[in-house]
């Protein structure tokens, strides 16, 4: 497969897509290196050719930055996991903005109210960053817990939406 990537300007610093073939965001994040968006896909979805191009996605991310924190809503994504990461990724992307939840509140809205580790690793291991927000998710005291991208990009996607 060939995946496209793309690298646009944000607030809170470059944040680069990679799709594939049919447009489906892989992974994405805070930086302006490709290969370390693309360490983040699942070897299954890891693309053998990456070239650079334009994508709606991206559009999605610059009108979300530009206030329409809704804009990513309808990305499409690719993602491969266990049955429980996928459900995992998709409950993800039905926290609102500006309403975020507890890891444990997280893991209860899974079916699971015991499992806020795994509630945690499915963030943890979350590639398309900002389509699928993880970032949404936060410890149970309020305070933001971990984020791959940093917690600076966290604090500042949450004020963001608490704002829109």
């Amino acid at each position: 497969m060939t995946a496209t990537v793309q690298t646009v300007d944000t607030p809170d610093g470059a944040f680069t897509l990679v799709a594939d073939d049919r447009g489906r965001v892989l992974a994405s994040g805070w930086t302006a290196d490709a290969d370390t968006v693309i360490a983040r896909i699942h070897p299954r979805l890891r693309p053998q050719e990456v070239r650079e191009a334009e994508s709606d996605a991206a559009a999605a991310v610059t009108a979300y930055y530009a206030g329409d924190v809704t804009a990513i809503d309808d990305v499409a994504v690719a993602q491969q996991g266990t049955e429980m990461q996928l459900v995992g990724w998709a409950a993800l992307r039905r926290i609102e903005p500006g309403r975020p939840l507890s890891y444990a509140e997280f893991a209860a809205a899974l079916g699971q109210p015991s499992a806020v580790r795994a509630a945690a690793s499915i963030c943890a291991r979350n590639a398309p960053a900002l389509i699928v927000p993880c970032h949404r998710v936060l410890r149970s005291d309020g305070s933001l817990g971990g984020f791959a991208w940093g917690l600076d990009v966290k604090r500042s996607l949450l004020s963001r939406e608490a704002a829109a």
